[in-house]
């Protein structure tokens, strides 16, 4: 990647060298903070388990779809980081840091119900997060400094990096069933949590949001069943 500027926006090139404040490693990438220039850069790792042809494929693909669908999800209304740049040859894209806490330490009623309309919006849209955990979402800096605010603050979904499209109910559903499981594990208040991301994804996604619960209920049994 060459350094470059998008509009007013400053990415480095693989060679330049920047004093990352925070870089933390997951499973499929190296996730880097660059607080000066507010850019995040996620670049996927090469798996040696893999042969090497195939594991550049897969990098590559996998880089390119979740780009893709950070702003697809954008487009459809669902807040997302600003992609400003994809390097499919280092596996890596450059995108908006997002100021905020993330919803696992925050939160409540109101954050669970905003939740759910914009999960209603991707399944609309028939994106499916893939990894709808709280700590996947951040919860936008107030500005005001206006506590008792919640529910004006922003919403936003980060790392797509296992979505994909599909508009099938058992899809729809396990997406959701991932984020009650965590709420369950998480939080004391979980089934009002639970209650409140239902309203807010009934709001937005009415036509289908019945079918998906009930077949959420139905993996919940499921789950149930294999753990006897």
């Amino acid at each position: 990647m060459n350094s470059q500027a998008h509009g007013s926006v400053h990415v480095r090139s693989t060679n330049e060298r920047f004093k990352f404040q925070s870089q933390f490693q997951c499973a499929e990438a190296i996730v880097e903070i660059d607080d000066e220039h507010d850019l995040v850069y996620k670049r996927r790792i090469e798996k040696r388990y893999r042969v090497k042809e195939i594991d550049e494929r897969i990098r590559k693909e996998r880089t390119k779809n979740e780009a893709k669908l950070i702003s697809e999800a954008r487009r459809s209304g669902v807040p997302t980081p600003i992609i400003f740049d994809v390097n499919e040859y280092e596996h890596e894209i450059v995108m908006e840091k997002i100021e905020g806490t993330i919803a696992r330490d925050i939160i409540d009623a109101d954050i669970s119900e905003r939740i759910g309309e914009f999960v209603g919006v991707l399944h609309k849209n028939n994106i499916i997060h893939g990894d709808l955990i709280t700590s996947n979402i951040i919860v936008g800096t107030d500005k005001n400094k206006n506590k008792n605010k919640n529910k004006n603050k922003s919403i936003y979904f980060i790392d797509f990096g296992l979505a994909f499209i599909d508009s099938s109910t058992e899809a729809r559903g396990v997406d959701i069933h991932v984020f009650f499981q965590i709420l369950k594990s998480t939080h004391e208040s979980h089934e009002q949590l639970k209650e409140s991301f239902i309203t807010g994804y009934k709001r937005t996604f009415p036509g289908a949001a019945a079918q998906v619960l009930k077949r959420i209920d139905e993996i919940d049994r499921r789950g149930r069943y294999v753990e006897r």
